[in-house]
C-alpha cells in the first residue's frame, strides 16, 4: 500500500469508498461539496492505494479559528473500503495526512470523531488546548492536534459545507 496525493481522476472511486465506507451518503456528499469549497487544499487530499485500486481516502480542508481568523485544518472525512477496514489502513491516511500537513506549516488540526480512535494520532479534547467546538454538544468528540507553537485559542470554524450536514 501506498498513500499519494488524490488526482481527478480518482474522484469517482474516492466518491465509491466513501458511500461504501458509511451507512448514509452523508461522507460522500460532504467531500464532494469540500472538492468544490475555496477551502479545498489538493496536498491535503490524500488516497491508499493498493496495486491499482484506491482503499481509502482523507482530506483536510481550511478551516479557522475565531476571532482572529487564525488558519486551521479541519480533518475528514476518512474513509476506508469495507474489505480493508480494521488493517491499518485509516491509521496510515491520518499519520500521512498529519505528516503533510505539518511539513507545510499548518499550525492546528481539528476533528469530530472517536476520542479512543484519535487519541492515537495526538488528538486531545480540543477545549484541553484552548479551542471552543463551532457546536457545544460535540463535546468530548471534538477534537485538535496542535502542530506548531504557540496553539491558536478561540472557537473553531470548519470549510462552509460542514456547515450544511
Amino acid at each position: 500500500m501506498i498513500v499519494r496525493r488524490e488526482r481527478p481522476a480518482d474522484s469517482r472511486v474516492v466518491d465509491a469508498v466513501h458511500r461504501a465506507a458509511f451507512p448514509t451518503d452523508v461522507e460522500a456528499r460532504l467531500f464532494a461539496e469540500l472538492r468544490e469549497d475555496p477551502g479545498f487544499l489538493p496536498h491535503l487530499s490524500l488516497v491508499a492505494v493498493d496495486g491499482d485500486h484506491v482503499i481509502g481516502s482523507v482530506v483536510a480542508t481550511r478551516a479557522w479559528i475565531e476571532p482572529l481568523g487564525v488558519p486551521a485544518l479541519g480533518l475528514g472525512p476518512v474513509g476506508v473500503r469495507p474489505d480493508r477496514q480494521g488493517r491499518g489502513v485509516g491509521t496510515v491516511l491520518v499519520h500521512a495526512l498529519l505528516a503533510v500537513a505539518e511539513a507545510a506549516g499548518e499550525r492546528l488540526v481539528a476533528l469530530l470523531g472517536d476520542p479512543a480512535y484519535y487519541r492515537r494520532f495526538g488528538f486531545v479534547v480540543s477545549t484541553e488546548l484552548g479551542l471552543d467546538p463551532p457546536d457545544p454538544a460535540w463535546g468530548v468528540h471534538f477534537q485538535a492536534r496542535a502542530l506548531a507553537d504557540p496553539t491558536p485559542r478561540g472557537t473553531f470554524r470548519y470549510a462552509e459545507p460542514f456547515s450544511r450536514l
